[in-house]
């Protein structure tokens, strides 16, 4: 049965909107956990700070060495959770594309994961970060397409014109 599901995609592509549709449609429960939940557990501090995590004002994400160091934690006790018998749902952002992958990959590599590509045009998401008004203007275009950059699927799902229901239900389709 499938354990893990990673969702990837660019900030305001509608990960955290599929997560909430699949804890939804899904018959077991699911937890849901991601890079935000990481990010709001670390102190203030590494948040303005070259060693934590920096959003630049044209929405370049800047991460440091302490940043990785809790980041690895973090992903190593998510792979210990789901090995404990509690079903995750991951909302991811692979800034590093396919070194990003790897780090996850590394952690869950005795786990049986759904790995989903989470697609949405640039233009569109960038519309949505303007209406949230909760994130640094540019976030979204910047990262549309980088964080897919030779990641490898299972599937994918493009949130242009697809509402997150359609998607969760096409997740829920693979998973065993």
């Amino acid at each position: 049965m499938t354990q893990v599901i990673v969702l990837n995609g660019g900030s305001s592509s509608g990960k955290s909107g599929i997560v909430r549709c699949l804890q939804a449609v899904l018959p077991d429960p699911w937890l849901a956990l991601g890079t935000d939940t990481l990010v709001d557990a670390m102190p203030a501090s590494m948040q303005a700070s070259d060693a934590g995590i920096e959003f630049a004002p044209d929405g370049e994400v800047i991460v440091g060495p302490e940043f990785r160091t809790l980041e690895s934690a973090w992903i190593e006790g998510v792979a210990a959770m789901a090995r404990a018998g509690a079903r995750v749902i991951v909302d991811e952002v692979f800034l590093g594309g396919a070194g990003s992958q790897q780090r996850w990959q590394k952690a869950l590599r005795d786990l049986r994961v759904l790995w989903v590509g989470i697609r949405c045009d640039g233009a569109v998401a960038a519309g949505r970060e303007v209406a949230r008004g909760d994130r640094v203007i540019g976030m979204a275009a910047s990262q549309a397409d980088v964080v897919h950059r030779g990641v490898v699927y299972d599937l994918e799902v493009d949130t242009t014109r697809a509402e997150s229901m359609e998607c969760a239900r096409a997740i829920a389709a693979h998973v065993r």
